[in-house]
């Protein structure tokens, strides 16, 4: 029998041939759909995306041939069989031309028809796994070109380097990773290649920034909860624990967790297993552990805002990636992988770099790092309408930084302290966003209600 579900339509205008195939086909498992004219047999394959056409080349209201052009035209990848009962050479060579999978002439036998139907099945099976293939390959071949662009670049300093031999040695055991630097400086992005040279790289790496939710709503993201069990909880989720089974959960801006879910989650690390909210049954799971944070972690240890026992256990291993104004060297090819990333995807000839366009960028302090040299690149190629990318077309604190001071007295200078930075890149962004929260945070990578939460603790008014 057939595999159930097959759709099948059948364009015939004999009534009679139409309900003996129809009585065929059904009984042996397939899903049939029927058309009298040409009319009714397009909209036939277009409402019902058949995977097998059997059309009649003797049609009242259209030629078949010309029909078959048009369906091979609209679904390459749709075998049609013609059945006429003019068996001519001249219509069996047409069709095959035209790209028939096959040709029969009536009366034909009900296994005949059978096999050939089983047969174009298995073709059109065939042909989607091959596609499915392709697509895949390709999706794996931008993710590895992806990735090579995000990484390739920052190898040329030393300590970057050392970094991305550490993260090399580091990722294929379950140590739990502990990534710290400024916001900006490619966490995420280190995060993403300690998962993809791990033995769970074919698993599912599952992302939570606990900057971006308030207290309450971090436990439900983390742990999942049942149907009901909070006012809002209209349907069951299951939680990133859940879904990082198999795979890696990364936790950005862990200092950010409260502090009392954080023995919930220590207990997680150390049992494997967990309840998600409202619910009686006991979870298992199994993940690696990549967490992150922009502020000292010492710091939060000491003011209570990490718990000590948690914070061993995070930093298994901890890897600093360093700020971009201590690797300067890195910013010529930082530069010339995000010019040529932007340039494809505005369709545009890759621009040449001026001289003093490279001067500016290496001079310039990068309070947000990495990040915002990207988003100075693109900004700075959206307006960009010549073949050699000049430094009127920089954003313009990076064009001037002395002629542009920064609002609430803040200096241009690097600031000494981790919060000095933080605070100064907050302040960039709002001022390159022209007081746009949105576009600020957007800018930055992070969410509002963290941009918020940040321009409170820093005395930030807009």
């Amino acid at each position: 029998m057939a595999t159930a579900l097959k759709t099948i339509v059948i364009i015939d205008d004999e009534r009679t041939i139409q309900a003996t195939l129809q009585a065929i086909l059904q009984r042996h498992g397939y899903t049939v759909h029927v058309a009298l004219t040409g009319a009714q047999g397009r909209k036939r394959v277009t409402e019902t995306r058949p995977d097998l056409v059997l059309l009649d080349l003797g049609l009242p209201d259209a030629d078949g041939l010309d029909l078959l052009r048009e369906l091979r035209s609209e679904h390459p990848q749709l075998p049609v069989m013609i059945l006429t009962a003019h068996d001519s050479l001249a219509n069996a060579i047409d069709s095959i031309k035209l790209g028939a999978f096959h040709f029969i002439a009536k009366p034909y036998a009900a296994e005949e028809l059978l096999s050939l139907c089983e047969r174009a099945l298995e073709q059109r099976a065939l042909a989607r796994e091959a596609e499915g293939l392709r697509q895949e390959t390709v999706r794996l071949q931008k993710r590895l070109r992806e990735a090579e662009e995000q990484l390739a670049p920052v190898a040329i300093s030393r300590r970057m380097r050392e970094v991305e031999q550490l993260i090399a040695r580091v990722a294929p055991s379950e140590a739990n990773v502990l990534l710290t630097g400024e916001s900006g400086v490619g966490k995420e992005v280190f995060a993403g290649e300690l998962h993809r040279l791990s033995n769970r790289s074919e698993g599912p790496m599952v992302k939570l920034n606990c900057g971006a939710f308030p207290a309450n709503m971090i436990e439900a993201e983390l742990f999942g909860y049942v149907e009901g069990a909070f006012t809002g909880a209209v349907t069951a989720f299951p939680g990133m624990l859940a879904e990082a089974h198999q795979g890696t959960l990364f936790l950005d801006e862990v200092t950010e967790m409260p502090i009392e879910l954080q023995t919930r989650f220590l207990r997680v690390l150390q049992e494997r297993e967990f309840r998600p909210l409202g619910s009686t049954k006991t979870v298992s799971t199994d993940f690696r552990l990549i967490a992150a944070c922009n502020r000292p972690i010492g710091a939060a240890v000491r003011e209570g805002r990490l718990r000590q026992d948690l914070y061993f256990r995070l930093k298994t291993f901890e890897i600093e990636i360093p700020p971009l104004r201590e690797r300067r060297e890195d910013v010529a090819k930082l530069t010339d992988t995000f010019v040529r990333r932007f340039s494809e995807q505005l369709s545009r000839p890759v621009p040449q770099l001026a001289p003093e366009t490279l001067e500016r960028l290496r001079n310039y302090t990068w309070p947000g790092n990495v990040r915002e040299l990207q988003n100075a690149v693109e900004h700075s190629l959206v307006l960009c309408d010549g073949p050699v990318l000049t430094p009127h077309f920089l954003p313009l604190e990076i064009q001037s930084p002395a002629l542009h001071p920064l609002p609430n007295g803040a200096s241009t200078a690097a600031p000494s302290t981790l919060d000095g930075m933080q605070r100064q890149a907050l302040v960039e962004a709002l001022q390159k966003a022209g007081g746009n929260k949105k576009r600020a945070a957007e800018m930055l990578g992070i969410h509002r209600p963290t941009l918020y939460a940040k321009l409170k603790r820093f005395g930030i008014e807009v």
